[in-house]
């Protein structure tokens, strides 16, 4: 059975997109702001988007009690186990960090009940986005939820990216 047999069968479209070049990208930044997101992006018509799940971060002290918030770290910490993952998963994609052009960001509050740390979070983002290596911004959203997955977890992270 061809492609689009199986493909109309299951109800599913049949797209065809052709990788889209750097210089075809335009990254809006916000005006009159340094805050490391950008405004918007636009992509042409025929870019080829790469939509990565949900990534939680690793155990970043593995001396501490196994599946303790205290073994993935602090807001930061866990931000940065979560970027490095996200790296990786990329590259295994032919991709890396100045591909994303879309980062969804969910983070828990910290353990002593209080807010998200969203300065953690840029401690860590700040890391990967908006260096003088990578300066290329993804437009983002932060939302505080009320709990991941694991009790232990702060940080979520999904990820678009366009191949270049």
């Amino acid at each position: 059975m061809t492609a689009r047999r199986i493909a109309a069968a299951s109800g599913l479209a049949l797209i065809c997109v052709a990788p889209v070049a750097a210089q075809e990208l335009t990254r809006h930044p916000l005006p009159d702001s340094d805050f490391p997101i950008s405004m918007a992006v636009e992509l042409p018509a025929d870019a080829q988007l790469v939509y990565l799940s949900g990534t939680v971060p690793s155990v970043t002290d593995p001396e501490a009690e196994q599946g303790s918030r205290a073994s993935y770290g602090d807001t930061e910490a866990q931000t940065v186990s979560v970027l490095q993952t996200i790296e990786a998963n990329l590259a295994r994609l032919d991709l890396a960090m100045s591909d994303v052009v879309k980062m969804t960001v969910f983070l828990t509050a910290t353990e002593d009940g209080g807010a998200m740390d969203f300065a953690g979070f840029m401690a860590g983002y700040t890391q990967f986005f908006g260096t003088e290596d990578q300066p290329n911004l993804p437009t983002r959203s932060v939302v505080e939820v009320a709990g991941l997955a694991n009790p232990a977890w702060l940080v979520e992270i999904e990820v678009v990216a366009v191949r270049p």
